[in-house]
């Protein structure tokens, strides 16, 4: 995630993650996909950060859909973000996966050396994938470089479809028939001299409804610890429009 998936600074490391969720191509809008899949599509989010200790921020944070462009010979989707930073993902009977990403600081999108899915077929609760992720908000307090996500830039976690007939409210809208996808990981770091070393969980729930994508992310990374600072955001759509 990353999505991330993934999944820019924190939170924009969480909102590339993040937004690599919402990249597809198609030629006519399907009011019934989970990914709503032609470009001309615009999606505002509300993104809330709160790390231990420090007050919670709020930003937005939004996502335009382009037309296709061609990779290594293939056409593939094109979602970029208010961050600078760009996916290019394709689909196939097996589900929607990313094939490139490049950052706000990349000339070239730098491609994924395997599949990395955003929702794997069949969607229906029970199917599971892997993808890397990174620690978005995990913080030393005192060591260099305080960001965890630099020492562990890629940790393996687990997908899996939780719920295919989720409710879900936000600013931009009602929708029912939603699919819930949960993501669980662990990251091993030394928390301090009394606990020594620990496996720290990283879980991500993410929400898909028919006809907009992703509505809703929140991500947990809990920690107690004289050494280490953790937290929890939270990305909320907040308003979805064509141009």
């Amino acid at each position: 995630m990353k999505v991330t998936r993934n999944m820019c600074l924190l939170p924009r490391a969480a909102w590339a993650g993040a937004a690599a969720a919402l990249v597809a191509c198609s030629p006519s809008h399907d009011e019934t996909a989970l990914f709503p899949l032609e470009p001309g599509q615009v999606w505002d989010y509300q993104v809330t950060t709160e790390i231990d200790g420090e007050p919670a921020r709020r930003e937005a944070l939004t996502l335009h859909a382009l037309e296709a462009a061609d990779l290594g010979g293939q056409p593939a989707a094109r979602r970029r973000s208010s961050t600078g930073a760009e996916y290019w993902l394709r689909r196939d009977e097996t589900g929607i996966y990313r094939v490139a990403a490049r950052s706000e600081l990349e000339a070239e999108p730098t491609p994924d050396p395997a599949r990395r899915y955003v929702l794997k077929q069949p969607y229906k609760p029970g199917t599971q994938w892997q993808a890397a992720t990174t620690a978005y908000l995990l913080e030393r307090h005192a060591d260099f470089p305080r960001e965890i996500r630099h020492t562990h830039p890629s940790i393996p976690m687990l997908y899996t479809i939780e719920s295919t007939t989720e409710r879900i409210t936000t600013a931009a809208g009602q929708w029912s028939g939603c699919v819930r996808v949960k993501g669980t990981a662990t990251v091993r770091l030394f928390a301090d001299p009394t606990s020594g070393w620990r496996d720290l969980p990283l879980t991500t729930l993410e929400w898909y409804c028919p006809g907009v994508g992703l509505v809703r992310l929140e991500r947990q990374e809990p920690v107690k610890s004289a050494f280490l600072s953790g937290g929890v955001l939270k990305m909320e759509l907040m308003s979805w429009r064509a141009e």
